[in-house]
Formats: C-alpha cells, structure tokens, sequence
C-alpha cells in the first residue's frame, strides 16, 4: 500500500514538473473587459393601489427578449437608487428569478397582466442561485435595489405604468 502511495506522489511530482515547464517563458495575460453600463431604454412610475398617487419615478432598462431575460442584471457592480430593470414577457404565469452572477443585491417584485404588484423577493442575495418564485402569475419583474420595496412601502396591488423611450 505504501509503495503504491509513494508511486502515486512520485508521478504527481512529474506530471506538475512537467506542466510548470510548458508554461516556461510565458506572461499570463489579463484579459480586459469593459463593464456593463446602465442604458436608459424607458421611464417607469410606481403607483399606489387606491388613489393612483406616484410612490418613486424610475430610469429603467427593458429585457424583453431571451437573452436578456437569462442575463439582467448579472455581472454589474451597482446600481444608482433611481433605476432599475424591467423584465416583460409576453404571457403571464408563474416566474422564478435567481440571482447567479448577479453581484448586487435585489428587490424582485412580479406584477401580473394588469400591471398589480403580485409578490416582492425581498433583498435577494448575490450569486445565490436559489429559486425565487413569484406568488402568482406574472408578467412583469421589476429588479431594483435591495431596499427600496421597503423603502417606499409597496404592497400588493400597488400599479406600475411604464414607457419605453424611443432612440
């Protein structure tokens, strides 16, 4: 048994020898990229239930193809306080966000078809990659900063109404 462990070692020690030479001679590389920037593609109202009174105005951006569903907000390092992104799909059902490769933590609030706030993922952590459903179909997620639902006392029911920003 030793004698199979001392082997085993022996050639581990070759092996990594022999790959540390292949890299001889080379500089390892950085490769730069430039980081994600925030694009104003619409404006967004938040607005309570009852009385239709705007809570927050929101410089959004808009993911409305697959791609940008699966991406959103992944790899930025912040957001500013007045923005967010908004995720449309085309029908409405149950959603489930996580938060892989998403380095700043989130608010997720579902609205349905009528644009009513559904559900609120409150203070999704990052890189967490759990489920984060929503608690009935919906249509619309709006992502903002951890917080904010909080801070501006959303509940169930309260609207959103958007537009989109022509270039």
């Amino acid at each position: 048994m030793r004698k199979n462990f001392i082997k085993l070692a022996s050639l581990s020690l070759i092996l990594n020898l022999s790959l540390s030479s292949c890299n001889e001679g080379k500089k390892q590389q950085s490769i730069k990229t430039e980081p994600i920037s925030f694009k104003k593609e619409g404006e967004l109202y938040l607005l309570k239930k009852e009385s239709g009174d705007t809570i927050e105005k929101l410089d959004i951006e808009i993911a409305d193809t697959d791609y940008e569903h699966e991406t959103g907000l992944m790899y930025r390092d912040s957001m500013k306080a007045d923005r967010g992104m908004l995720f449309i799909y085309p029908s409405e059902e149950p959603r489930y966000f996580y938060m892989k490769n998403t380095y700043i933590p989130l608010d997720i609030i579902y609205y349905d078809k009528d644009s009513s706030l559904v559900s609120i993922q409150k203070n999704a952590v990052p890189r967490d990659e759990t489920s984060l459903p929503s608690e009935g179909p919906s249509r619309f997620i709006l992502e903002v900063n951890a917080g904010k639902a909080d801070e501006w006392n959303l509940e169930k029911g309260d609207k959103i109404n958007f537009h989109r920003i022509k270039d």
